[in-house]
């Protein structure tokens, strides 16, 4: 699959006192980029937890901070796939300022498929590596 871009515009909530995006709210628009992106394939999070007894859970992040985002500013991220793994997923991500195209912040995102329940690893379901092109 493309890289895919979903948009987000910075509410007041999302700001400190200072008006700047608070640095955890980037890995929150990052989590729900990754969720349309599965979303966009016609992946629900709640039917595969039902259909597949599967979560996808963060394993390990790495985030570099470029430029502050401030209140009222419209944001681009991004999500590509980089790596599938038999039982994770690895996203290259990004968020950019869409007035002036400039990188906010990016990050690298290690997401484990797990039993919903029990919370130990499971492979990626066939239907979802067909998706990403990634097949067995």
């Amino acid at each position: 699959m493309n890289e895919f871009l979903w948009s987000v515009r910075v509410y007041y909530e999302d700001t400190d006192r200072g008006g700047v995006v608070y640095h955890t709210n980037y890995l929150k628009f990052m989590e729900r980029s990754r969720t349309e992106m599965l979303r966009s394939v016609g992946f629900e999070q709640d039917q595969l937890i039902e259909k597949e007894n599967i979560i996808f859970v963060v394993r390990s992040l790495q985030v570099d901070y470029m430029k502050p985002a401030t209140f009222n500013d419209l944001l681009q991220v991004s999500a590509l796939i980089s790596h599938v793994g038999h039982a994770s997923l690895t996203f290259k991500q990004a968020i950019k300022r869409e007035a002036d195209d400039s990188l906010i912040c990016q990050a690298q995102v290690k997401v484990a498929c797990c039993h919903a329940q029990e919370m130990k690893p499971r492979p990626i379901p066939k239907t979802i590596r067909r998706e990403f092109n990634y097949a067995d």
